[in-house]
């Protein structure tokens, strides 16, 4: 008996039930995708490296993936309250009917597992489909192989998918069953009876709570995006709390501004629908004040998420591709103190390591770079700036702006050399010329300004000018990213043997087709390191060397854009769901409560055009204020994310901005039209 009023109920109910499953659908589906890609990507055929990297990935998202079932759970059970209000008279009927309370809480469990089946079977079916799309665009990412690919279900994600929506289900019967329990007959008969009341608050209060939260939003976005000479964990975590402050209070001065704004302006107020409008929206604004924090907050987030990640994907790719133009990269360096007074260092020779284990490091090589660099005591940047320091970096966007670091000297000759093999222009320096070589963020620029002042620097004994007011934008060593923080280039004569520095070797395999790179790129970095693993330095001596490879640094590209592309579509794209969800079931609720005031406009005359701007500017007014705020919000997020991750930011945010936008649209835009539709049809119940 109950199992047939549950189906007849749900029927009957379709329209106020249809957003709530589609969430849920949508909910399951996305869980089953993301939780399912280690499976889905088993037959790819792709290095150790990339395997290991697919397990990083697939080990981070199970780790999210707890996170975002509480953030859905907290969704479910706000949608099933919005549900539940707007069954009260149909609860209340029953209990006059004679049925009691643990009958109604049966029914209720009975509705909510019918529903919870329904979603997950539909959820799982469209994840399963959609998992397989992911399979393609993870082997894209990867440039892995899919010649072995197969239809694949992984049983793990929907044991997990089950299980997690499982508990949120229950959660969901505790709580509707709690609430039955404590509800009274006469409170649910008048619920539709009571109306909305507009607290009309003190006009000048709004508004100077409005420009207090206005101006500590700005101190706040100042902070994070512009004042990163005085940032600190201290000042992050006032500025994050204040954000979160001025949100709510902007959203609870605007609530009692929007109505008084718009009543003064005499003939915007009285053209048409526009009095009971505004009115409708300073209702609703003024009722969901801690949500529309909450769901700005999240927008946020979910923009600075996706831009974030699609920005550092593409960095880090194209960052390979400009900054590491030869095949294998190795340093070495055999400290040794000469016992003078200024503390100088020696370099160890790489030959003298191969030779040792009876090698050479040329036999795996077509052309090559084997040279050092010099290092002046106590030479940094601190030192080439001088008291210009603090000018020079007061506006930069670089994070090294903060930084003392050492500057490196190059001879011209070996500077040269490199350049030839990396494909770029060589220089030329006179007699007592130097010239500065730097691409980290924000370097260039500084270092032009010390140049076109003819900054001198006395260096090995020597005193030199610059030979040109701006610096190179290149490095002589390669990377994932521009991490060139300063490189002075001297006269080979200018320079003492005495300050070698690190010993370095660049290089490219003997080797054309992307086959024999990748057996050459694992012979060459299998002797390196185990080269380096039987070298035994002397009594007293330390010794650092490190590796790097084209085909290691792409495949580190690809994997960490991967994982953050992936976190970042995962978390933004429940977040759009929840926020849509939650301001769709808002809006349908309020739409199903006016239905009396709808009903009195028809029968003062007005038409069912009118009717449908008035729903559609209430809907896109109550959909857009959010996602404004937000927007404000992301531009000073994206600054500070920009400044946090400068080694790997170096692309600029149009073309992820571009697409989130895309992404934003789809869905929340999506969730803005299904619920102007429902109100559509909600109000044209009592026509």
């Amino acid at each position: 008996m109950l199992f047939k009023i549950s189906l007849s109920n749900i029927r009957k109910s379709i329209k106020d039930y249809a957003i709530y499953f589609f969430t849920l659908v949508l909910g399951v589906a996305v869980f089953y995708i993301f939780n399912a890609i280690e499976t889905q990507t088993a037959f790819l055929r792709v290095s150790d490296d990339q395997r290991e990297l697919i397990h990083i990935l697939t080990t981070a998202i199970s780790g999210v993936s707890v996170f975002i079932a509480v953030v859905l759970g907290l969704l479910i059970v706000y949608a099933s309250r919005f549900l539940m209000k707007r069954r009260n008279k149909e609860f209340a009927l029953y209990m006059m009917l004679g049925m009691s309370k643990r009958k109604i809480s049966a029914l209720l469990l009975c509705e909510t597992v019918i529903i919870g089946i329904g979603s997950l079977f539909v959820g799982l079916m469209i994840g399963i489909g959609l998992s397989q799309v992911m399979s393609a665009v993870v082997a894209n990412m990867f440039e892995a192989d899919m010649n072995d690919y197969k239809f694949t279900v992984s049983g793990s994600a929907i044991t997990k998918t089950i299980l997690y929506f499982g508990i949120m289900y229950a959660v969901v019967m505790l709580r509707s069953g709690f609430v039955i329990s404590k509800c009274r007959l006469i409170t649910l008969m008048n619920s539709g009876k009571r109306s909305e009341k507009i607290t009309m608050k003190n006009p000048w209060l709004c508004v100077i709570v409005f420009l207090i939260s206005a101006a500590l939003l700005v101190w706040a976005y100042h902070t994070v995006g512009w004042d990163f000479e005085h940032i600190s964990t201290k000042r992050i975590g006032l500025a994050i709390l204040a954000g979160i402050v001025s949100t709510f209070f902007i959203f609870w001065s605007v609530s009692g501004m929007l109505l008084r704004v718009v009543m003064s302006a005499k003939g915007v107020y009285h053209r048409g629908l526009n009095s009971f409008t505004f009115r409708q929206i300073s209702s609703k604004i003024n009722t969901t004040i801690a949500s529309m924090t909450v769901i700005c907050l999240m927008l946020f987030i979910t923009i600075c998420t996706l831009s974030t990640a699609f920005t550092i994907r593409n960095s880090l790719n194209k960052g390979v591709e400009d900054n590491f133009p030869v095949d294998f990269y190795g340093r070495f360096s055999l400290h040794t103190h000469d016992g003078t007074d200024d503390s100088s260092y020696r370099t160890g020779n790489i030959d003298d390591v191969y030779a040792q284990q009876n090698m050479s490091i040329y036999d795996d090589f077509d052309e090559y770079c084997h040279f050092h660099d010099y290092n002046e005591s106590n030479f940094t940047f601190d030192t080439f700036a001088g008291d210009r320091k603090a000018e020079l970096t007061g506006g930069s966007m670089s994070i090294y702006a903060m930084m003392n670091f050492d500057i490196s000297f190059l001879k011209l000759s070996d500077y040269n050399a490199i350049m030839e093999l990396y494909g770029q222009k060589q220089i030329e320096l006179g007699d007592g010329e130097y010239a500065v070589s730097a691409n980290a963020a924000g370097l260039p620029a500084m270092y032009d300004k010390l140049l076109e002042d003819s900054t001198e620097i006395t260096v090995f004994g020597n005193t030199l000018k610059p030979s040109s007011e701006k610096c190179i934008i290149s490095s002589f060593y390669p990377d994932m990213q521009a991490s060139n923080t300063g490189t002075i280039i001297v006269p080979d004569d200018a320079v003492s043997e005495k300050y070698r520095g690190v010993d370095y070797f660049i290089g490219n395999y003997k080797a054309s087709d992307k086959e024999s790179k990748e057996a050459a790129d694992k012979t060459a970095r299998d002797n390196w390191n185990n080269v380096m693993h039987r070298y035994q330095s002397g009594a007293g001596n330390g010794f650092m060397h490190g590796l790097e490879t084209r085909i290691e640094a792409a495949s580190n590209a690809i994997g960490i854009g991967a994982l953050v592309t992936f976190l970042g579509l995962y978390i933004g794209f429940i977040f759009l769901v929840s926020c849509g969800a939650i301001l769709a079931l808002k809006e349908l609720s309020e739409s199903a409560d006016s239905m009396p005031r709808y009903t009195m406009l028809r029968k003062l005359g007005v038409e069912e055009r009118e009717i449908s701007r008035s729903i559609f500017r209430q809907s896109g007014i109550f959909f857009l204020l959010p996602l404004l705020l937000a927007c404000l919000h992301s531009y000073a997020g994206m600054r500070f994310a920009k400044i946090g991750l400068d080694l790997l930011v170096t692309d600029n945010y149009t073309k992820p901005v571009i697409f989130t936008a895309i992404i934003l649209i789809a869905i929340y835009g999506g969730y803005f039209l299904l619920t102007f539709l429902g109100s559509k049809a909600i109000v044209k119940e009592q026509k």
